[in-house]
């Protein structure tokens, strides 16, 4: 999800893509619970929302900018959902060894930051032939399509982007791959970064988005019983709920901005003159124009959560399963009661939430 608008910056990009390796620093994240699911490890891929070091790596460090408030690499001021996810599921921080996702991916061979960049199709193809056969036992998440909507891909038939996703799931499925969690879009409409364009643009992208959606929903219902013959489970991830009802009901959440920007203007899409941060960042939806800040990322890992709970609880069968299945659900909530008070700190702040470890990755 990121627009490269400074020429010269990508030239020097570039010559740095040619000739640089340069290391990344890891994050650890402490985990806070006991955890009710064994996977075996967390793969990823996508696009900035996602991203751990990818576009950092492959730029030498230079974006996005951690010396105006991004975090470590990503596109966020602090670790993204997907570190808080492995921490959640007990499973090691996840790095770029085992996260593809890059900034500008769509869901297609394009990368709309940098032309030669991957995209999504580039990364699963990378993995699978590396991985002829995946590990059964990890999660596997596919999360892309921002890109595709926005002005340098500039799509507007949501068939296309949604055909490559079913293109994703299905080549991870070849190699193996049993659970695959696959997110719908949120409403990139209501970004700071479209929403500023107007509400003819802003209309227009939100429905573009919504089309992406419905049609994306469609086709994993679809998919889910020509899969399940291989033991595979699809796990849908409904972000685009979430985002608006953060936006619709902030102070359920603790929002007190859902339209402006943390950051602002955001480097990435205007990256000439001085740069405001706000003071209260976790009161913010949106770090920059367009992407979300750190705790709009633990409530996405918080959704995703829950929703992999709910793939992973069986069908109750008579009387006594429903007690079970009772005692079940109850031990569930005070499980996520305990998740939300062990995360719900400022992550800027925490010592025990971070800790680098300058190492490649």
């Amino acid at each position: 999800m990121v627009k490269m608008v400074a020429h010269k910056i990508t030239a020097k990009i570039q010559t740095i893509l040619a000739t640089s390796t340069l290391p990344i620093a890891l994050v650890t994240l402490t985990p806070s619970v006991a955890h009710a699911f064994q996977f075996s490890n967390l793969y990823v891929f996508g696009d900035s929302l996602s991203d751990v070091g990818q576009f950092s790596k492959a730029t030498g460090g230079l974006l996005p900018p951690g010396q105006l408030g991004y975090f470590d690499g990503r596109f966020t001021n602090g670790p993204n959902w997907i570190d808080y996810l492995a921490v959640e599921l007990g499973l090691p921080p996840s790095t770029t060894q085992t996260n593809f996702a890059i900034g500008g991916a769509t869901t297609g061979g394009q990368n709309s930051a940098i032309p030669g960049l991957p995209g999504l199709q580039q990364e699963i193809a990378g993995f699978t032939l590396a991985n002829p056969h995946a590990d059964p036992n990890a999660l596997y998440v596919v999360w892309a399509g921002s890109n595709d909507y926005l002005d340098v891909i500039g799509q507007t038939d949501p068939t296309i982007p949604v055909a490559n996703l079913a293109n994703a799931i299905a080549a991870l499925s070849n190699v193996g791959a049993k659970n695959i969690l696959v997110a719908n879009l949120p409403d990139l409409g209501r970004t700071p970064l479209v929403a500023g364009r107007g509400p003819e643009v802003s209309g227009a992208v939100s429905g573009f988005v919504q089309g992406h959606n419905t049609l994306l929903a469609q086709t994993l219902t679809a998919l889910g019983p020509q899969l399940a013959p291989q033991g595979v489970t699809l796990i849908s991830l409904d972000v685009n709920s979430l985002f608006n009802d953060a936006i619709d009901n902030p102070s359920k959440y603790g929002f007190t901005n859902t339209a402006d920007a943390c950051l602002f203007p955001s480097p990435l899409f205007f990256p000439a003159g001085p740069v405001t941060i706000c003071s209260n960042p976790n009161q913010y939806v949106f770090w920059d124009s367009l992407h979300p800040t750190t705790v709009t990322h633990q409530f996405v890992a918080e959704t995703a959560y829950e929703a992999i709970s709910a793939s992973a609880i069986p069908e109750p069968p008579a009387t006594a399963g429903l007690v079970l299945f009772g005692a079940f659900l109850a031990g569930l909530t005070a499980l996520k009661r305990k998740r939300k008070a062990a995360i719900a700190i400022d992550p800027l702040e925490s010592e025990q939430l971070v800790d680098l470890n300058h190492k490649a990755r």
